[in-house]
């Protein structure tokens, strides 16, 4: 008879994992916001720099910065890294396709978007 015990014990190990990736995978900008929230990242726009910080990016949304999590390079430093290595970087340190200020109708277009996935405006970009 086969022993459970090797069962479980991988299905815990995979359980933990998958814990462990979700809570680590949020990242804030260093935009004055407070050190607080263990698991958060703070991805400076240096680039160069990560502290813990508040804030939940397990969603589609950032509230942060207004726009969806997977296009924010002020939280991801993932996506800031694979796109500055493009080319896709702009003068204000940031991602230029994200960038609201060399993209001057782009909070609309993401703020529409959101609308039309939840019925309701956009709760306001914090900081």
């Amino acid at each position: 008879m086969e022993s459970q015990f090797p069962r479980v014990g991988r299905a815990l190990a995979l359980f933990v994992g998958v814990a462990v990736l979700v809570a680590g995978c949020g990242k804030l900008a260093d935009t004055g916001a407070k050190d607080t929230g263990p698991g958060r990242t703070v991805a400076k726009n240096d680039g160069n720099t990560d502290k813990d910080a508040e804030g939940d990016h397990s969603g589609w949304w950032c509230d942060e910065h207004g726009l969806p999590e997977e296009v924010c390079d002020l939280c991801s430093k993932r996506f800031r890294t694979a796109e500055k290595a493009k080319g896709n970087w702009c003068e204000h340190n940031r991602v230029k396709s994200s960038c609201f200020k060399c993209n001057p109708g782009l909070q609309e277009k993401y703020a529409a978007e959101y609308k039309a996935k939840f019925g309701k405006n956009p709760p306001p970009i914090k900081g």
